[in-house]
């Protein structure tokens, strides 16, 4: 019987490149800079090389990825927003108005929105666009099951096909968002299944969230892993029962990149507990994660720490919708750079000596020295 994609993915994941993550090290000491000068983006090239498997990655497709979807549990007052608020989102969104819009453009990034669940009808085809909707929205799980089964193995599968899809036609940097009302909710359920913390400790403000609406949120939660009692150790009955289809999905695209060695960037909150849902299905996955920010939401902090992963800023955001990976994308890149295009020691030394034997007081006239073209290291080793 062949192997489901969800089984072949997963058993496809390899691991992080050693050689070139020590190879991009090395070039460092060469570089005209102080030995560590440049912190933590010196440390994040070498993730990147060690990654992609090639000691100067480049980076010249990024994609920014958006699941949407509804979450049947709004009915219970969880958020401040209504759930049709979704779908008029989503067309923002495509038509440009939303800030994950602007990041892209911004970044060169090309956007990409698929539609799991969104409770309004299906939108046609447009550029950019895909229609992978499962149902409208979850069911409430303070009742019920958030999904079945097979819809749980669904939303994996199409992230995983997403991301595939994307990275065959040329993505080489991931960065993976959401999108949709009660969403955080959704999240903080599943951290708590999946990390056993207490719902206190994980749950905040979300969309604007009001207090009273927190300390519901809270309830609701508790309440339904009371009643469904999802086993840490089984993380399909976490996402089945409290889970999102965008969460299931995100899981998947985190999958998908890893499999094929693009770094794909966790952003928030529910960007976290999908990669944390990820994770538990496939352990390999850790080194070929990328954090961003710190979000405002508590239970993001809980969910890096599972992750094992420490975020690059903090603007005390709590956004979603992609917005932080989307920056963290412009670290990725640069860091990158600075290790191919920054000159090295013998470099300067030359330029150097060249402008000493061309000043006048050698009898010859100044010679500028010629600046370093753009994208002159663009071109990097062949990727192992």
């Amino acid at each position: 019987m062949a192997k489901d994609l969800i089984e072949e993915t997963i058993g496809s994941l390899g691991l992080p490149d050693e050689e070139a993550r020590a190879a991009a090290h090395a070039r460092w000491a060469i570089l005209a800079t102080a030995e560590g000068s440049l912190g933590r983006l010196q440390t994040l090239a070498e993730h990147l090389a060690a990654i992609r498997g090639n000691e100067q990655p480049t980076f010249h497709h990024k994609a920014v990825v958006v699941f949407v979807a509804d979450h049947g549990v709004t009915e219970e007052g969880v958020s401040s927003h209504p759930r049709e608020l979704t779908a008029g989102m989503l067309h923002n969104l495509l038509d440009g108005g939303a800030a994950i819009t602007v990041f892209s453009r911004f970044l060169r990034a090309e956007l990409h929105v698929v539609d799991v669940g969104v409770d309004a009808p299906p939108i046609p085809p447009r550029p950019g666009f895909f229609s992978r909707k499962i149902a409208r929205g979850t069911r409430n799980f303070a009742r019920e099951p958030a999904m079945t089964p097979s819809q749980a193995r669904e939303s994996v599968r199409i992230g995983i096909e997403v991301a595939l899809n994307l990275i065959a036609a040329g993505a080489d940097l991931m960065a993976i968002g959401d999108l949709g009302i009660g969403n955080t909710t959704s999240a903080s359920a599943m951290l708590a299944g999946l990390t056993g913390m207490s719902v206190e400790k994980l749950v905040g403000p979300g969309t604007g969230t009001r207090e009273e609406q927190v300390r519901r949120k809270v309830m609701v939660i508790s309440s339904a892993l009371e009643r469904h009692v999802p086993r840490r150790e089984d993380p399909w009955e976490v996402l089945e029962r409290v889970g999102g289809f965008e969460i299931g999905a995100m899981a998947g695209a985190f999958l998908g990149a890893a499999s094929q060695r693009v770094p794909a960037i966790v952003d928030g909150l529910t960007s976290s507990a999908a990669a944390l849902f990820a994770l538990t299905l496939a352990p390999r996955l850790g080194p070929f994660l990328v954090p961003s920010h710190a979000s405002e939401e508590p239970g993001h902090r809980v969910a890096l720490d599972a992750l094992g992963l420490q975020p690059y800023f903090d603007f005390a955001t709590r956004m979603g919708e992609g917005t932080s990976a989307a920056l963290q994308m412009g670290l990725c890149d640069l860091a990158s750079r600075l290790l191919r295009e920054m000159a090295t020691v013998e470099e300067v030394a030359a330029a150097k000596e060249e402008a000493f034997n061309s000043s006048p007081r050698n009898g010859t006239s100044p010679s500028p020295v010629s600046p370093r073209p753009p994208g002159a290291r663009d071109s990097a080793p062949p990727a192992r």
